[in-house]
């Protein structure tokens, strides 16, 4: 079979890459440079058209390009795209190019709508409305705040005009330069509607583009050293964040890293800056991120190469590869062993991948995208550009190349290659950084290639049936052994260094004449002790399983390996071992059951919990929530109560469950701010735990010792972090017996307290009314939380009640306070227990009263026939609880038969009313209700009353619900104040 058209000759690299031998500059895109850029300093992608040219349609720019382009030119559509939009991705994903294409939509929207992104945008837009959007999407004009090149208290004359602050700023871009109108509002900088008739005075759709705002928020506003100028800026901020919202076509796309991920140093000024500002983000915008892993392919071509290549070319490259792919000792020993899943659909990975090989690829994407400091476009660009330059070089020079570039070939001979792999964010520490590079020279090429260990026992090696074929196949081994020793300590799910059969596929060809058996004696030569390269380190292997792994080794502090391997923690990793603290750490107190839910990003938080089987009956239960799924508060809880709502019966529609256990469940929930400090305490805890087992410490005492104790350290500082993280309670309640139920929660202020302690959660539970503390569950407590309707009921549906019924608090002990109450009451004559007959039953035990019957009731007692006292014959008829009506006695004025004047036996009396009464105009009425209530005060001051329960309800002056409102505050009661 003919070789194929190699790449080489196939494809033509873009001519700015050539000029610059491979070390392309404009990988890091300025979106000042693109807006203000003059003669040398104006880039190429600064014209629309190209900058269509070079950029690749992903998913996710098209739709963030369609919002910007619907919000500005949709007219009175407007609504149907969001107005505030937060670029939070890390560094090297795409934020600045996203930038540049938003301003050259709006400004040059005729130019790009033109371009293949165009088309895709007014695809997309069209979708969207259902109509064509208008080609100059109604001439919008764009304000761009470069803040990364803006000096807070130092304008540019040329730019900035007379303008100082970011508002004024703002303000003369806006008016273009317009001096009367910039002078109009110039002293508005915190008012939200002359900032929204600033916008609005143009009569033109605008883009407002705040790039990098954190570089001048930040430490900028704390160089400036200007209080004042820092609250005028930050005001503005606050209200156009808001404002933008409210303004018709205006549209405002805003760049700042998300907390998580920004590792820069702040003052505590700056960083309650940036915190507010998150605040204004998370309330106002929606965060979006332009690329992902999958798009590496397509915006590396895009970027690289002028042109698309011949499908023939494609496909006779994937059939040059299908002899080694099908042979059986390579399947065998190396593409099952790696788990080479790209060999499935072999011919549409090349088609995708072209000229790099998918192995390398799926590397990139699964593993470099990994490590936190990789910057992830930026750097994968700077990398590929140098590689393919130097094999595009080596091959028209008729040296060897390969048929595609794999992972074994990157030249590490050319600095430019090596420097951009160094400097991309895979090695951070500077230390690793500089025995790195020496690695590279000393034992895979160095810059001439005529020395490094592999390059010398490929130029060493006698001329064998295959050395034609593959002339660098040492060298290729040993590079793939390299990146996988700078990709941190450990690779992200594949362990540490490079494996066996990863190498031997790194140095294969699509060649038969270079075997397994050659790959062997490769990878043998390349590890021996004797012959080859001294700073590998060999971890042995245990069949196929778990075959040989190598890596080069420099010696590092304790410190620099846990900072690797810190960067190759994936949030997966961390989230797990959250939640195997936060089980080991939670205990149920007085709660019957302890759960943990996890997490399952698969499927919603609602689905997740309406199918974890927590409706459990008669049984109280403390339900702790994945982390990882589950928190409340700095506005992004709307998922979580959601969830909880459903779980606890109050969802409507679709969404509404039949839950009968609902009462007896507690939810423990983290707080989504302190979440996010537990999740670095545990990236912490998980790289000293893996840096602890590595060899370099197990093998130094020193070392060794120093890991156990900062690994003793960071588990401690991780427990403290995952308690103090689970800060909200959340139950179903019903404060109001006649009301609706709802779900409360219980937020613990304090450090000590935390909801993954139940008998912490339980006394906080018990301040609210919803529990009974130990011993607090009396037959007086029991009466007082009976109705009416409780009587007649089964001793099942009661005790079922306790469970079920939100009106009713939960017992300490369960059934065992529920009999010990009713058998109090039974004792004392408040209830009695009857029989389907309505016999009494008498119980001469606690444990006599029989919960599960569903034969025997409860009761109220039968009043005692009274002895005949002196007076009319018509006595009157008793009322309920032994109480006397008024109409005991002409005028309602008999003395009652339990009043002191009696001569009876005083004993406690149960008083239960309830009343509804204009009092608008009625004087009398309320000078009545006044001496009502003065009685239950005293009562109160005497210690006369022992027991109280009610909901009252009143239509009060606004001060005087504030008063109230107040002081039901300081007695821990909930009230609802509403306007009528």
């Amino acid at each position: 079979m003919s070789k194929p058209t190699p790449w080489w000759k196939a494809l033509k690299l873009r001519q700015e890459i050539l000029d610059a031998s491979g070390q392309i500059d404009d990988v890091q895109m300025s979106l000042f440079q693109a807006v203000h850029g003059v003669g040398a300093t104006r880039p190429a992608y600064a014209d629309a058209a190209y900058y269509g040219e070079i950029t690749h349609p992903t998913d996710r720019l098209v739709d963030l390009l369609t919002e910007i382009a619907v919000r500005v030119g949709g007219g009175e559509d407007y609504l149907h795209a969001r107005a505030v939009t937060r670029l939070d991705q890390g560094m090297g994903g795409g934020k600045s190019h996203a930038c540049i294409g938003a301003f050259h939509l709006a400004a040059n929207a005729d130019v790009l709508l033109a371009t293949q992104l165009g088309s895709r945008i007014t695809e997309r837009a069209k979708q969207k409305l259902g109509r064509e959007l208008p080609s100059d999407l109604s001439l919008p004009h764009v304000v761009v705040l470069p803040c990364d090149n803006m000096t807070p208290g130092a304008p540019i004359q040329e730019l900035d005009g007379p303008a100082k602050s970011l508002y004024e700023r703002f303000l003369w871009r806006l008016f273009s330069k317009d001096y009367t109108l910039y002078e109009r509002y110039q002293a508005f900088f915190s008012d939200k509607s002359k900032i929204a008739e600033a916008l609005k005075a143009l009569n033109r759709p605008v883009l407002v583009i705040v790039d990098e705002i954190l570089d001048y928020v930040g430490n900028g506003l704390d160089g400036a050293n200007k209080p004042e100028l820092a609250a005028q800026d930050m005001a503005f901020l606050r209200a156009l964040l808001d404002v933008v919202n409210d303004v018709p076509h205006v549209a405002l796309l805003a760049v700042m890293i998300a907390s998580d991920r920004d590792k820069t140093s702040l003052s505590s000024a700056g960083k309650e800056r940036r915190d507010d500002l998150n605040t204004l983000l998370e309330r106002n915008g929606t965060p979006a991120t332009v690329t992902e892993v999958g798009d590496f392919a397509d915006i590396l071509r895009r970027r690289l190469f002028d042109g698309e290549p011949p499908s023939e070319v494609l496909a006779a490259t994937a059939a040059q590869y299908e002899s080694i792919h099908a042979d059986a000792a390579w399947t065998k020993n190396v593409w099952e062993q790696i788990g080479a899943t790209w060999r499935d659909n072999w011919r549409e990975q090349v088609a995708e991948c072209y000229p790099f090989h998918p192995h390398l690829l799926a590397i990139a994407r699964e593993e470099w995208s990994q490590v936190t400091g990789f910057q992830r476009v930026r750097s994968t660009i700077r990398i590929f550009a140098a590689t393919v330059y130097v094999q595009q070089e080596r091959g028209r020079a008729g040296e060897w190349a390969p048929a595609l570039i794999g992972p074994g070939d990157l030249p590490l001979n050319e600095s430019a290659v090596r420097e951009a792999l160094l400097g991309s964010g895979l090695v951070e520490d500077d230390r690793t950084i500089a025995n790195y590079r020496s690695l590279a020279e000393l034992e895979v090429v160095n810059n001439d290639q005529t020395a490094g260990t592999a390059r010398r026992q490929d130029l060493e090696r006698t001329s064998l049936m295959w050395g034609a074929a593959n002339p660098r196949a040492a060298e290729r081994a040993a590079t793939f052994v390299f990146l996988a020793s700078i990709v941190g300590t450990l690779r992200p799910g594949r362990g540490r260094g490079a494996s066996a059969p990863e190498v031997k596929a790194a140095c294969s060809v699509p060649d038969l004449a270079f075997t397994v058996t050659d790959a062997d004696t490769i990878v043998e030569e390349l590890v021996s002790p004797d012959t080859g390269m001294s700073a590998v380190e060999v971890i042995p292997g245990q069949g196929h399983n778990k075959p040989a792994r190598y890596f080069l080794s420099t010696r590092l502090t304790h410190r620099m390996l846990v900072n690797n391997i810190r960067r190759t923690i994936t949030d997966d990793e961390r989230d797990e071992v959250i939640a195997e603290f936060a089980q080991r750490l939670s205990s149920s107190g007085p709660f019957r059951e302890l759960r943990f839910v996890d997490a399952d990003v698969k499927r919603t938080p609602t689905e997740v919990l309406s199918t974890a089987g927590i409706d459990t009956a008669h049984t109280t239960r403390l339900i702790i929530l994945d982390p990882a799924q589950f928190s409340l508060r700095n506005g992004s809880e709307q998922s979580t109560i959601d969830a909880l709502a459903v779980a606890t019966g109050l969802g409507t529609g679709t969404a509404q469950l039949p839950v009968q256990w609902a009462s007896s469940c507690v939810f423990a929930v983290v707080n989504t701010q302190r979440r996010s400090n537990a999740r670095g305490m545990a990236v912490e805890y998980v790289a000293r735990k893996k840096a602890l087992a590595a060899p370099e410490i197990q093998s130094d005492d020193e070392l060794k010792a120093t890991g156990t104790k900062e690994l003793a350290t960071a588990k401690d500082q991780l427990e403290k972090a995952i308690k103090r993280a689970y800060q909200h309670v959340a139950y179903l309640a019903q404060p109001d017996p006649e009301g609706e139920r709802r779900l409360e929660q219980v937020t613990f202020d304090d450090e000590h307290s935390t909801s993954l302690d139940g008998t912490i959660v339980w006394k906080a539970l018990a301040e609210r009314d919803k529990v009974f503390d130990a011993g607090a569950f009396s037959a007086k407590a029991l009466v007082h939380n009976l109705r009416d309707g409780d009587y007649g009921r089964t001793l099942s549906d009661l005790r079922a009640s306790f469970y079920s019924a939100p009106r009713l608090p939960l017992l300490y002990a369960g059934d065992r306070d529920l009999q010990q109450a009713i058998y109090d009451a039974v004792a004392a004559g408040s209830v009695e227990i009857v029989d389907g007959s309505g016999d009494p039953v008498a119980v001469t035990a606690p444990n006599q009263v029989n919960l599960a019957s569903a034969g025997l009731r409860l009761a109220k007692p039968k009043p005692i026939e009274a002895e005949a006292q002196p007076g009319p014959s018509d006595g009157g008829v008793p009322a309920p609880d032994g109480i006397s009506s008024p109409g005991d006695a002409p005028g309602g004025t008999q003395t009652p038969s339990w009043s002191p004047g009696s001569g009876a036996e005083t004993k406690e009396q149960q008083v239960a009313f309830s009343f509804t009464k204009n009092l608008l105009g009625d004087g009398t009425g309320a000078d009545d209700l006044a001496a009502l209530f003065k009685a239950v005060y005293q009562a109160l001051d005497e210690r006369s009353i022992s027991y109280g329960q009610g909901t009252l309800q009143l239509v009060v002056n606004g001060d005087v619900a504030d008063e109230l409102s107040q002081r039901l505050q300081a007695l821990g009661i909930s009230a609802t104040i509403k306007p009528v």
